[in-house]
């Protein structure tokens, strides 16, 4: 699979069967995330992997209430950083973006691996961070829900979680985020868009 197919297949599917995690996986992500590129080579992320079925379960409470379909998940990949991990030209925080781009990497090794990582924001971050046992300083950026895509639509989710589950999602049309040499330039629509 080439990155192009990677990107195209990637899905955040929310009906997951179990998967066996065994630490050569968690090695090629390390290996992964390792080789991201990010300012002035600072590396800020942090990754704890869970795989661990009581750890698993302490982090479940901490989730929102439309994600209990987390509770399906074979390994939960905290990803974590802090402002001062990475560049901070004038306001301009870098951490973020480095962390993102790290975390993209890992999910679409993901992705070529035949596994699904989804990325959730819908977890109380202090009660996870406690759980994780990470420092106060440092925030809880995402959460990756690692599994293996179920066929089988998972009961807990939503009608609308449902649909996602049967045709992705629709898309913005490029001529709404896409512009050329200036703001007021859109970019004309590529051709074959719905």
């Amino acid at each position: 699979m080439d990155v192009k197919e990677a990107i195209k297949n990637r899905r955040a599917y929310r009906s997951l069967d179990p998967v066996n995690i065994k630490d050569d996986l968690i090695k090629d992500f390390v290996e992964m995330v390792k080789i991201t590129p990010s300012c002035a080579n600072r590396q800020p992320w942090n990754f704890i992997f869970v795989k661990d079925k009581d750890k698993l379960a302490e982090l479940f409470t901490t989730l929102s209430d439309g994600n209990k379909w987390v509770e399906k998940a074979s390994m939960i990949i905290a990803v974590f950083s802090r402002p001062e991990n990475d560049c901070i030209i004038k306001e301009r925080l870098y951490y973020l973006f480095d962390t993102g781009m790290a975390t993209a990497f890992l999910i679409l090794r993901a992705t070529e691996l035949g596994l699904i990582a989804h990325p959730i924001a819908g977890f109380r971050e202090d009660e996870a961070k406690a759980i994780l046992k990470i420092p106060e300083e440092f925030r809880l950026i995402t959460l990756v829900i690692i599994g293996k895509h179920s066929e089988t639509i998972n009961p807990v989710l939503s009608e609308s979680m449902k649909l996602g589950e049967k045709q992705r999602p629709p898309r913005k049309k490029s001529e709404d985020f896409i512009f050329l040499n200036s703001y007021k330039n859109k970019f004309l629509e590529i051709e074959g868009e719905a």
